[in-house]
């Protein structure tokens, strides 16, 4: 019996673990990053994340769009470097997956402008200076 309630314990935090990688009804802003412009580095870009993945090979870099991240729900700082995130537009259903690159204070997403545009089908995003989105982290599949 003791077993079964540890095993019980041991599912319930993995079943919140995984509720707490997404979060729905975020704000995301954009940013100017324009990483085709750089030669996709984040050091010139100042990102955050440089420190442990600006030299990451190329590919590795320009595979995903960029994003700073400080959303409700996953981890934060270091923890979150080189993660990816699956943003959905709330208001056209319209997705993204994005690589986290840098950290930000407006307690959601600050999206790379291409990104940002990419999402915001119908306007209203760049109309009112932010985007609704919904994000789960994904597996990067690098």
């Amino acid at each position: 019996m003791e077993k079964l309630r540890v095993c019980i314990v041991v599912l319930a935090c993995v079943v919140v673990s995984a509720a707490a990688q997404s979060a729905s009804n975020v704000r995301a802003t954009y940013h100017l990053y324009n990483p085709q412009n750089i030669n996709w580095d984040l050091t010139a870009a100042s990102a955050f994340c440089a420190t442990w993945d600006a030299n990451k090979p190329l590919a590795w870099r320009q595979k995903y769009g960029w994003t700073a991240f400080c959303g409700p729900a996953g981890p934060q700082g270091q923890a979150a470097c080189g993660r990816c995130l699956r943003v959905t537009n709330t208001a056209t259903g319209t997705q993204a997956t994005v690589r986290i690159v840098d950290q930000c204070s407006n307690g959601g997403l600050d999206l790379d402008v291409n990104v940002f545009n990419q999402l915001d089908t119908n306007g209203n995003g760049n109309a009112q200076g932010h985007l609704t989105v919904n994000y789960e982290f994904v597996n990067c599949g690098d």
